[in-house]
């Protein structure tokens, strides 16, 4: 089913569009979060750490994924904004071909460099052999990742953020469920978790095709559209490596820091795991609201409304500002509770290195809702090139923080990591909104001259040959 964002009031529109993607994103959390439940609850702490060192390593490669394929969806929604059928087709037969050179080069280069990268990160000798059969099964797993992604997106293009919910719901169940039997009836430890989390992904994944074949067919390229092409592929890479790189860079950033935390020890790390998975977790609604406003901005984009782009972005603010000050509320009163899911209560030193890490998380969300609306809505306007350079921004703070906090202050140096990464992206992000609209508002109203033309054009040869009613009378 489509929806179409481009009439109706702004906040309904966009508030109905990202809840769907806010319970889908819970549930795809739900993928690494079970593995760190579970593994944290019936492993230890050593086997959580070895979970958690892995975390910025895969986030640089889901997150390249998760936006090479947002970014692939946002000429599909500006195709369907403006109603143009074969270029929505074009665009999805070029997403497929894309997707797979990209799946297999990461597949093999990832699995090939495991033991090396993790090694350069300063991994502990402890965990390091349960590091790597993890991270190693979930980049094995990529190919699962980019399907489920590339269907979902395309979906989301179109208007439809419901239907990848359903089926990520069950297989979020499935995960749990493969997770409890790999790891406490077969005893296959953390690469038990890793099996589980692919497995799950790429029945979310198929099933979702399913759905797209049968119920989606105005996208689907006919017999003689599937042939690669130069010039929609151009169309998406622009579009969507600025969006893959950006995620890409924002996580070297993370990477680097991981290497400085990894060097204070497995207690650390684990404290940084637990107090980063209960943050994200808080923080999914928010990248919602985000995901919405790339649609969102990018079918009105098409449709020629960028006024109604200006009040989307007003609305996000307002709702990610209410947003974030009840999410510092929640983990100023139980926070604590939150954090005994990845751990038992007796481990007093993780618990209050996490509670403190998630303290300073938690009070700069706002910064945080304000990049996420203005990040999100430059992808969607078509600028990812300048969107990708916030993750320069958060990749060099962040690096600052590993090479100098960490070193002096230790934890509370790395409690200090994604705040300073937020503030240096908002910085950047807020003025290239508002210096990109007008710009963009001056292409649109040559745009809507241009389609006058031509319609009064084509108008013209019809009023002549058309008699008056007065002649005809």
């Amino acid at each position: 089913m489509t929806k179409d964002l481009t009439n109706g009031p702004p906040l309904r529109l966009i508030l109905a569009f990202a809840a769907p993607l806010a319970l889908g994103s819970l549930f795809q959390q739900f993928y690494s979060l079970a593995d760190t439940v579970i593994v944290g609850r019936f492993l230890g702490v050593g086997a959580l750490a070895a979970v958690g060192s892995t975390g910025s390593l895969h986030y640089m490669v889901l997150g390249f994924v998760m936006g090479l394929c947002n970014g692939f969806a946002i000429p599909m929604a500006r195709a369907f904004g403006a109603k143009d059928e074969a270029a929505l087709r074009r665009a999805v037969a070029g997403s497929v071909w894309l997707c797979a050179g990209f799946g297999l080069a990461l597949t093999v280069c990832t699995v090939a460099l495991t033991r090396p990268i993790l090694l350069l990160m300063q991994t502990p000798a402890d965990i390091l052999d349960g590091a790597a059969a993890y991270i190693g099964m979930m980049f094995a797993g990529i190919p699962a990742i980019f399907l489920y992604n590339m269907v979902s997106a395309l979906m989301r293009a179109l208007g439809d953020s419901k239907t990848p919910l359903y089926f990520l719901l069950l297989s979020s169940v499935l995960n749990i469920g493969l997770d409890l039997a790999l790891i406490l009836l077969l005893d296959a430890g953390v690469f038990g978790a890793a099996l589980a989390t692919v497995v799950s992904q790429l029945v979310s994944g198929l099933l979702s095709l399913w759905v797209l074949v049968r119920r989606f067919k105005l996208c689907l390229p006919r017999r003689g559209e599937w042939a690669p092409a130069a010039r929609p592929a151009l169309e998406l890479c622009r579009a969507g490596v600025p969006m893959g790189l950006q995620c890409s860079i924002t996580a070297i950033g993370s990477v680097v820091l991981q290497g400085a935390v990894n060097g204070l020890g497995s207690v650390t790390v684990a404290a940084v795991t637990a107090a980063s998975k209960a943050s994200m977790l808080l923080s999914v609604p928010l990248e919602s609201i985000g995901t919405a406003m790339a649609t969102y901005a990018g079918q009105n984009l098409g449709a020629l409304r960028l006024d109604r782009v200006r009040q989307g972005v007003r609305c996000s603010l307002a709702v990610g500002a209410a947003y974030s000050a009840a999410s510092f509320a929640v983990f100023r009163l139980a926070g604590q509770w939150v954090l005994l899911l990845f751990m038992d209560a007796g481990e007093t030193a993780v618990l209050a290195q996490a509670q403190l890490v998630l303290f300073w998380y938690s009070a700069f969300y706002l910064m945080l809702s304000t990049l996420i609306v203005f990040r999100y809505t430059l992808q969607g306007l078509g600028c990812s090139a300048l969107a990708m350079m916030a993750g320069a921004a958060e990749m060099a703070a962040r690096a600052l923080v590993a090479f100098w906090l960490v070193p002096r202050f230790g934890i509370l140096g790395a409690a200090f990591s994604n705040p300073a990464a937020w503030a240096a992206a908002c910085l950047y992000l807020a003025p290239v909104y508002f210096f990109e609209l007008p710009r963009l508002q001056n292409r649109v109203n040559t745009e809507v001259l241009s389609r006058r033309s031509s319609m009064a054009a084509a108008a013209g040869p019809q009023a002549q040959k058309r008699p008056s009613r007065r002649t005809a009378g």
